[in-house]
């Protein structure tokens, strides 16, 4: 991971962060951890995926592997 990128991380710790995963899904949850393989800790994670059903999912982790992008909180 680039310096940039583990920068931007270390400033979205504690924030919302939306991230999209292999296969469409999409989940909005508050950044409590991350390692150089992108593996991903949210907390009070909801899938957005369907917006008109979103689902709470609570405290999770994502394997990096299937992170698409992540969006950080506006600066």
């Amino acid at each position: 991971m680039s310096e940039m990128t583990t920068k931007i991380m270390e400033e979205s710790l504690g924030k919302i962060v939306l991230v999209r995963l292999r296969g469409g899904r999409k989940l909005r949850g508050k950044l409590k951890g991350f390692d150089q393989h992108l593996n991903l800790v949210l907390e009070e994670t909801e899938d957005t995926t369907d917006v008109e059903n979103v689902k709470k999912l609570g405290a999770i982790i994502v394997r990096g592997d299937n992170v698409v992008i992540i969006s950080p909180p506006p600066r």
